[in-house]
């Protein structure tokens, strides 16, 4: 359904199965006959081997991008935001599910300009924990780690 970007009604539609039926087959409460099952992967236009699959055991990253269409058309809108990117990043992107579904356009923007402060962030930690003033940057940690972690 996420990869076709179906809803739930428009699989019922689709297949002409019953809303139990399909909900049962979701929560992996029934054992569905073999007609069902043809009857699914017709509406849905796969085959029914696709079914047995699990859609995370060949790539949970290539899953993830098919599932947030929307951010890879916003990758591609925005490239000078996403430069210097790794693989992890797009992942960890990816991975990211909103309240309700796929992430948004803007979502997709917050989420990349907040892994791009992240990692400017962290650059600028490493850069001073290699000078003379690491021993400052070690103990505002240390009291700022222990203020956050402290129980009033």
């Amino acid at each position: 359904m996420a990869r076709l970007d179906m809803t739930f009604q428009e699989v019922v539609e689709a297949t002409g199965l019953d809303h139990r039926t399909l909900r049962c087959i979701l929560q992996d409460s029934t054992r569905p006959h073999a007609r069902t099952l043809h009857k699914l992967a017709e509406g849905l236009g796969v085959s029914a081997d696709e079914l047995f699959q699990d859609p995370y055991q060949s790539s949970p990253s290539a899953f993830d991008m098919a599932t947030n269409p929307v951010a890879a058309d916003v990758v591609d809108a925005h490239p000078e935001t996403f430069a210097r990117w790794t693989e992890a990043d797009f992942e960890e992107l990816f991975s990211r599910m909103a309240v309700g579904g796929e992430l948004t356009e803007a979502g997709t923007l917050a989420a990349a300009e907040a892994m791009n402060a992240r990692r400017q962030l962290m650059l600028e930690v490493a850069v001073i924990l290699e000078s003379s003033e690491a021993h400052l940057m070690r103990d505002f940690v240390a009291w700022l780690y222990r203020r956050v972690t402290t129980v009033d």
